[in-house]
């Protein structure tokens, strides 16, 4: 039986008289665990008031999946106060280290101490606010390392492409020069006129133009490769097929080909074909180089999104452009929008830069545009609309969702409340969007909401 020199130990219960303290004694239940045993899980409905007299207790949340350490409580010690006095699911899970034993006190006993003595209440409150924002300072690195981990992912999926073709690209180059070299050896021991060199340096850089350029379009280069592969096998080329796609690529015509190979058409030595081999590898290596570069700069594209996004080297607050943060936003976000959503872009060009926490905005539009991808599960549209009313930059935000239910409509801001499964959502991705636009930047954050559209609203000041 619980001892009211138990109840001493806890600074709360000292402020309560010793008749109120052996009612107390008389009430609560006691609970042994094991170790490893679990008390309450996270997103349990609440229980009881705990006080804890023997053993150790761990504390840990749920996050991406993983269960993550957050602390422990050692005797005395009591807990379990916050789902009771909030009405909402128990936001850890408690499990014993070591073996425990425990007293419960029942949520309307507890409740009842609350009203009767109001120093207990207010020692109990200032506890519950520490533990409180103790909670929300760890879900708020979590959230923040989340977002990065989010980002990261995006990015990586990102570079993958533009990085192997790079890679690809120069992989192959070495191989492809030293063959091209080694074809020029060969064909200038023939001392062949300067005018017949020229026609074959001519039809490659005009190739080389088809190609940089994108002049051919998937219909035409597919019918001009089939009629390259049928000219090359009457012509008995060795491996026509490989030669075929990279003389199409180039823009390369029969009859073209057939004029300047026409004097190699009786040659009994490797120049015969040498020099269809030549424009074919010349092009391949112009194609190698082409999309070498537009890998390297589509890496350079992110890397400059990146840092844009995150105002590396720049100071504190600074002239933000909007459409800017936006952009390097969503295309962070490329890699889920990519697979069947659509978005609209309408944005207001005469709107003036915002003096603005730049990286901050960008965590707003992160978690916007996060949400709305999450509300469309993948598949829909997003608005993103700015216009200036007033002295004011509006932001809207749209998607095509089933929308958020009615009923919830009015908690969606509050800390800690989520819809999401247990480990999915902290529920403090809108209350820190919300304190970012109206306590940071003294804008408004409104929002409506709809089966098929739900709209969020940013407004921020021109100053």
């Amino acid at each position: 039986m619980l001892c009211v020199e138990d109840l001493m130990n806890l600074a709360p219960f000292q402020q309560l008289p010793k008749a109120r303290l052996e009612w107390v004694c008389d009430r609560a239940q006691v609970l042994t665990l094991q170790p490893g045993e679990v008390l309450v899980h996270e997103g349990d409905p609440h229980r009881g008031l705990f006080l804890l007299v023997e053993g150790q207790m761990s504390i840990t949340r749920r996050s991406d999946g993983m269960e993550i350490p957050i602390g422990q409580h050692n005797p005395p010690s009591f807990f379990g106060e916050i789902p009771i006095l909030t009405g909402e699911p128990v936001p850890v899970t408690m499990r014993a280290l070591r073996g425990c034993r425990l007293y419960e006190v029942e949520s309307d006993d507890f409740r009842t101490l609350l009203h009767e003595c109001r120093d207990f209440e207010q020692m109990v409150f200032r506890i519950m606010q520490q533990r409180a924002r103790g909670l929300e300072s760890f879900i708020r690195g979590r959230e923040k390392m989340a977002a990065l981990g989010t980002l990261a992912a995006g990015l990586a999926h990102e570079l993958n492409n533009p990085a192997a073709a790079l890679v690809r690209s120069f992989r192959e180059m070495p191989a492809a020069v030293l063959e091209l070299q080694r074809m020029n050896l060969v064909y200038g021991q023939r001392q062949v006129e300067e005018a017949h060199t020229q026609q074959w340096l001519q039809l490659r850089d005009q190739g080389y133009d088809v190609i940089l350029n994108d002049r051919l379009d998937p219909a035409t280069l597919s019918d001009r490769e089939e009629a390259l592969l049928e000219w090359l096998e009457d012509y008995e080329v060795k491996e026509a097929w490989k030669l075929a796609e990279p003389l199409a690529e180039g823009g390369m015509e029969v009859e073209a080909l057939e004029q300047i190979i026409e004097r190699w058409r009786d040659d009994t030595t490797e120049l015969r074909e040498m020099g269809l081999h030549w424009l074919a590898l010349s092009f391949e290596v112009m194609s190698m180089l082409k999309h070498g570069l537009r890998g390297a700069e589509r890496i350079a594209e992110l890397v400059k999104a990146m840092k844009s996004y995150s105002y590396l080297d720049q100071g504190v607050q600074q002239q933000v452009n909007l459409h800017q943060g936006l952009e390097d936003t969503l295309r962070l976000f490329a890699h889920k929008l990519k697979h069947g959503i659509e978005v609209k872009r309408h944005y207001d060009q005469q709107i003036p830069n915002v003096l603005a926490y730049g990286s901050e905005l960008n965590q707003v539009w992160t978690n916007l545009i996060d949400n709305a991808i999450d509300g469309m599960d993948g598949k829909g549209t997003l608005d993103v609309i700015t216009q200036q009313i007033d002295r004011c930059a509006r932001i809207d935000i749209i998607d095509s969702g089933s929308g958020i239910p009615a009923e919830i409509q009015t908690r969606i801001f509050e800390p800690f409340f989520t819809t999401k499964a247990v480990g999915k959502g902290s529920g403090l991705g809108l209350e820190t969007v919300r304190r970012i636009v109206e306590n940071r930047h003294h804008g408004t954050l409104t929002f409506e909401s709809k089966p098929g559209k739900t709209s969020f609203t940013v407004c921020l000041p021109l100053h």
